[in-house]
């Protein structure tokens, strides 16, 4: 992956670009006005993360390009603020104060409802296999700025880790956090999700093992959650409890834990 500007490459957006870089290891490529297309040969490489303004944008040619947006976190985000619930909080039984650990982050969109939910108190730490993912998420979550100046705050309070996430919950501490979460890759796509759709082409699709969920019920304190398609024999494959729902076509999967003090 190479790292450059939008075409409005200003200082402050080469600064930026510059110091991804120097973060992540990959190069930055000055703009200078050249097309994506054309940097891509130029540096026989097949993905482009672009700061902007607002946020970063990946590019693959022969693709959509993909932009960090909060989507549908943002309005989930907001709803929280004014009290109102949340599935998926209220199934992980989520207090403000809490410390979760999302090890399939993605775009972020979950991990900034647990930020949300959590408060200045709270700890999100946001799990990504997938390098591309992982740095997108990272200038995404660092510079995208919304009207609502809570939820701007909570996003820049989230911790990005690039790793899979077995490898990083076998080096967490016993009982360190009190939620891990888990949104794979569903086994069965709902193909007509406009959100994941794009992700497909740069996130990890392994299914999850029991030796994770081991891992998980070693590191938690109050619960485990996964979420999935309606219905996934995944739930009872890994032993979650799956959760009533209403009309939504996803659903969530609890493992409660007593590890606390």
């Amino acid at each position: 992956m190479i790292i450059t500007t939008g075409s409005a490459d200003s200082d402050a957006l080469v600064t930026r670009a510059k110091a991804l870089s120097a973060l992540t290891g990959f190069t930055y490529v000055p703009r200078c006005k050249t097309s994506l297309n054309k940097l891509v040969q130029a540096h026989n490489d097949s993905v482009v993360l672009v700061v902007l303004e607002n946020g970063a944008r990946l590019v693959r040619p022969g693709f959509p390009p993909m932009e960090y947006h909060p989507s549908m976190g943002f309005v989930r985000a907001k709803r929280v603020l004014k009290g109102e619930p949340d599935p998926m909080l209220e199934v992980a039984g989520m207090v403000e104060g809490d410390t979760v650990l999302d090890c399939t982050a993605g775009l972020g969109s979950d991990a900034l409802v647990f930020a949300v939910k959590g408060g200045t108190d709270g700890k999100v730490i946001a799990v990504e296999s997938s390098e591309h993912l992982a740095v997108l998420l990272t200038e995404g979550l660092n510079h995208y700025v919304t009207a609502v100046v809570k939820v701007n705050e909570a996003m820049r309070r989230i911790e990005v880790r690039l790793g899979h996430h077995l490898d990083i919950l076998q080096q967490m501490a016993d009982n360190s956090v009190d939620i891990v979460y888990f949104d794979p890759m569903f086994r069965e796509p709902i193909m007509d999700s406009a959100a994941i759709n794009p992700l497909r082409k740069f996130a990890n699709s392994d299914a999850l093992s029991l030796a994770v969920i081991e891992e998980a019920k070693r590191v938690a304190r109050k619960s485990i959650l996964l979420k999935e398609k309606w219905g996934s024999p995944e739930f009872a494959r890994l032993g979650f409890t799956m959760q009533e729902h209403g009309q939504s076509k996803i659903a969530y999967g609890v493992i409660f834990l007593d590890n606390r003090d």
